[in-house]
């Protein structure tokens, strides 16, 4: 939309908004050190969405923010400088700034920043989420819920999902409170993630029983391996499962006025 309130940076805003909890929580429990890796996020970031902006007279995106964040909660630890520019760098750029900017990417710029540090440095641990930061990330959806930029079908199918896992004796372990925070963080992203109702549902199955498939056969990964692999898996099926739901709305259709 390009007339009222409602355009890309409003529901950018709203997002940040409701990613507060998380990110207050991150920086309290991560001290310097969280506070350091995120403004280099914010930076890296910023630049690249200025370089754009004055090559194609676009303004830039507080979504730059909402990647940042993802990346500097998510990213593998021990990593130095030089690596997370690049990363961070390859994700905002080849994600999401060459199709347009927010709003017309594919994948989650983030998620793929995440999934391009995992696979180049492969050495490198992944972080051990602190508890609160899976307490925190409850308040978070209920907030993006409630303003309208997260969908609710799709916490619902990876909630559902979970509940159906446990119910049949999955011991999901430290992956279950990382898994809550990569759904907010990356899996509810509105551009990337499914569009129709039924699409959403699907969307939020297909992230929390990857999660639980993961866990199931992937036994040397980290948690926060096992989340973000599955959010770049769910993200990419997303236009599928939008085409699936459509298709079969549109079989029902045809059937009626047969």
């Amino acid at each position: 939309m390009i007339r009222g309130i409602w355009d890309r940076e409003t529901v950018a805003l709203l997002l940040l908004a409701a990613m507060m909890p998380m990110a207050l929580t991150f920086l309290w429990f991560g001290g310097a050190g969280a506070v350091s890796r995120l403004a280099l996020a914010l930076i890296v970031s910023g630049l690249w969405h200025l370089v754009f902006m004055l090559a194609r007279a676009q303004p830039p995106s507080f979504a730059g923010a909402i990647t940042a964040l993802a990346v500097a909660v998510l990213a593998p630890e021990e990593l130095g400088v030089l690596q997370l520019v690049l990363g961070i760098s390859f994700g905002s750029v080849m994600a999401e700034l060459v199709f347009g900017g927010w709003g017309r990417n594919v994948v989650n710029p983030a998620t793929v920043t995440l999934a391009f540090l995992g696979f180049s440095f492969p050495a490198a641990p992944w972080p051990d989420l602190v508890l609160p930061m899976a307490w925190a990330a409850i308040p978070a959806a209920l907030l993006g819920v409630g303003f309208g930029v997260m969908s609710g079908r799709i916490v619902g199918g990876a909630v559902l999902a979970g509940a159906l896992a446990l119910a049949l004796g999955v011991a999901p372990g430290p992956v279950l409170p990382v898994a809550g925070v990569v759904l907010v963080l990356l899996v509810c992203d509105p551009v990337a993630s499914a569009a129709t109702s039924g699409g959403r549902w699907l969307n939020g199955l297909l992230y929390g029983g990857l999660v639980v498939l993961f866990i199931l056969v992937w036994k040397n990964a980290a948690p926060v391996q096992i989340a973000v692999s599955a959010a770049l898996f769910s993200s990419l099926a997303a236009p599928l499962l939008d085409e699936t739901v459509i298709g079969v709305w549109l079989a029902r259709r045809r059937r009626r006025h047969v």
